[in-house]
């Protein structure tokens, strides 16, 4: 069973909640225009991440499971405060994100130039410091 974390100062304490409200607000912030866009199949969408596929279709599924999942987290970390419980639910949700946006860097053709995979870069980096930050605090 998870139990709380022994935290030495407030300061210590608001830390922790800060970086892990940055990245699931960030999360949201992000999430919502794209997904009501690709959804919407707003014009600007196929500029992006091209036109109209099957593949597009289930990056769609994976950004709605992303952005319930971090409204959810948001949600309980405003009904009930910062958790352990809490802490390890977003570290999944953040390490599979730090993960699969990295490797977009990777996979897909002319990356560098590409606004979808500079914006996951930069995304992965802060979710990283977000990871970096709480993971010493959870039970070893």
């Amino acid at each position: 069973m998870l139990t709380a974390r022994p935290l030495t100062t407030t300061v210590t304490r608001r830390r922790l909640e800060v970086v892990l409200l940055v990245s699931l607000l960030l999360n949201i912030v992000v999430l919502v225009p794209v997904v009501g866009s690709l959804a919407a199949r707003a014009p600007w969408i196929a500029r992006a991440w091209g036109e109209r596929t099957p593949a597009r279709d289930i990056l769609l599924a994976i950004y709605i499971a992303i952005l319930t999942a971090s409204i959810a987290l948001l949600a309980v970390v405003a009904a009930t405060g910062p958790s352990v419980a809490v802490d390890a639910a977003a570290l999944s949700l953040f390490a599979v994100q730090i993960v699969y946006k990295v490797l977009t860097a990777v996979t897909v053709r002319d990356a560098l130039r590409n606004p979808v995979v500079l914006s996951n870069l930069g995304i992965a980096a802060v979710h990283a410091v977000t990871v970096g930050t709480l993971v010493p605090g959870l039970p070893g």
